[in-house]
Parts: structure tokens; sequence; C-alpha cells
């Protein structure tokens, strides 16, 4: 849950933030044999991080959406909502929807022992910013102490689901196809061949052909050819290319939408980012009162929240088709 730029595929094990509990593991083959829900429309957020705002917004799309839908949150729902309302809100909304829980929600209602943020960081990502995370989750567990009924539902959540649109068995986890934590389906780790190796391989384990994630903060839609993808939509909640505000959506259809900022086709199906375009003034108002300067959400995240990542549109889009502009 940060900013990452070009890396090779490198993974630590160890120390709070960095090392990936045992039990966030299931492996590729766990998918294979769960019923999957079905719909023709089926969006999926993940990385909404407490963004009031952006929870608003993406419940107005989705309610414009016609036919028959489904909206799932992938985790990570929950960060910067340090206050008692905000965490309520969000906890009731994706509760009223399908949902599968991320490292932060497993670390406030089942923390593992020396898990601290459960992000299970890879190494290029900084130790400073590593200890900022731990800390941010140590506030948020403070701050959704009080409410141990919204905290206990949050654990109950799976750890990965599976849906079918269009005939087309999809794959949705936070992490990768291993872990809830797991960092194989980062735009980074994708650029590698081992990477790449990797998620070919996990199609066929988990009998999908498309996989929706989230967790690692930065978008990539990667085509792997005879109909099979990875959409992960970086963030729902924040800003996920470079002079942007808004926030991105996974939207998997059977027919296509005006407002897919780039989209790739798996057979009949239509995978598409959407725009989570919120009100960035009112977010901005509202990160600022819970984390001002010094704070180390701010020290993390303030830049991104107001000028987006070190990252184009252009590289999300990993296949023949090129990026859409929005209607």
């Amino acid at each position: 849950m940060a900013e990452h730029g070009e890396a090779s595929f490198r993974r630590s094990d160890g120390g709070p933030g960095r090392g990936c509990p045992l039990s966030y593991r299931y492996g590729a083959r766990a998918l294979s044999g769960l019923a999957p829900l079905q719909a023709d429309t089926l969006y999926v957020a993940g990385g909404l991080y407490g963004n009031v705002c952006a929870l608003e917004r993406l419940l107005a799309l989705y309610d414009a959406e016609p036919g028959d839908k489904t909206l799932l949150f992938n985790g990570d729902f929950h960060w910067f909502d340090v206050d008692a309302v905000d965490f309520r809100l969000v906890t009731q909304n994706v509760l009223a929807h399908s949902a599968t829980r991320g490292n932060v929600e497993t670390e406030l209602a089942q923390p593992a022992a020396d898990a601290g943020c459960g992000c299970g960081y890879p190494d290029w990502v900084g130790d400073a910013e590593v200890a900022r995370s731990n800390r941010i989750l140590e506030r948020l567990r403070a701050a959704a102490g009080p409410q141990p009924h919204l905290v206990a539902s949050l654990g109950e959540l799976p750890m990965y689901r599976v849906a079918e649109v269009g005939g087309v068995r999809i794959g949705i986890v936070h992490g990768d196809a291993e872990s809830l934590a797991g960092w194989g389906f980062s735009q980074e780790t994708l650029a590698t061949p081992e990477g790449a190796a990797a998620a070919r391989a996990a199609f066929d384990l988990a009998r999908v052909r498309v996989f929706a994630s989230s967790h690692t903060c930065l978008p990539v839609l990667q085509d792997f050819g005879a109909g099979r993808l990875i959409a992960n939509n970086g963030a729902a909640g924040m800003p996920n290319f470079r002079g942007t505000r808004f926030g991105l959506a996974t939207r998997i259809s059977v027919s296509p939408s005006p407002r897919a900022l780039y989209a790739a086709r798996a057979g009949g199906l239509h995978i598409e980012a959407v725009a989570i375009d919120y009100d960035a003034a009112a977010w901005r108002a509202r990160f600022l009162r819970l984390w001002p300067e010094g704070t180390d959400a701010h020290a993390s995240y303030f830049a991104r929240i107001e000028h987006g990542p070190r990252y184009e549109l252009g590289q999300a889009l990993r296949s023949q088709r090129q990026p859409r502009a929005a209607a």
C-alpha cells in the first residue's frame, strides 16, 4: 500500500510488515473447486483505504449499472478511516455487498504475531515506509477497537472468491493466486519473466481465465493470451496515475461500458478499468483532518493523493489494445 516503481522480482520474508503469515497462504488450487457467484456485470474494488468520498462515488456508479450485477470489495477497504464514524460507514456499506478481506481487515480481526500491517512488502519498499504502515495499522486498530462487532465481522470474510460472468470463471483475490498478501500480481512482478511464468501456471491450477486483484496499489491489466488476463485495479480510494485524482475499479461484464479508461477482452467478456471520480477536494480536507502533516499516513500518501504516483496510464495496459479516453 504505497507508491512503487519498476523493480526486479524480489521478496523479503522477515519482520513486521514484510513477512507473510502462514495463515495467509492458500495456493491457487484452493480456488478450483469453489462454486461461483454469478452476474452479467461484476465490479471489483480493492484498496478503498477508508476513503468515504470514493465509497460514495463507487456506489453511485454501481447503482447506475443496469441488469444483473454484483459489487465485490476485495480487501483493504479500511486504512485511513481512523474516525469511528467513517470506520462504521465503510464497514456497513461493504458488508451490504459481497466482500473478501485484505491484510488490513485480517490484522484488525485476527492479528498474527509479528505480522505488523500484514502487507508482505517486498524488499524494493524501504524500511521507513514499512514502519509507517505498521504504525498506521496500530492507530486504525485503536480506532476500531470500540466497535468489536464490526471488527469480528471482518474476520468472517473469506480470503478469496470465484465469480462467473458470461460463462467465464474469475478468481477474485486480494494479493495473488498463492497468498492474501502476495505480490505476484503486482505490475512490477508481472513485468519479469519469472512473475509472468508463475501467473500463467496459476490460471490452470485455479481453473479460472481471469484473476481480479488489488493489494499492490498500482494498476495493471495484463493479457496472457488465450483469453487469460490479470486485472489489478490498483486502488479504489487513491489516484493511480501521475497528475490524476481518481481511483479505479475493475468492471467485468458481458457488455462494454462507455466509462472505461482502458479495456481488454477475455472471450466474450469486457475487462475494464473504470474511474472512481470522487470529490478530491472533500477527500483532501477529510484526510488532512485525520492525518495532518507529521503523521505517518501523511508522510507515505499525501503526495500521491495530491499529484498521483509516478506511474502513467499507458503502463497499466499490457495487451494489444490501446487505452481509450473516458466518455
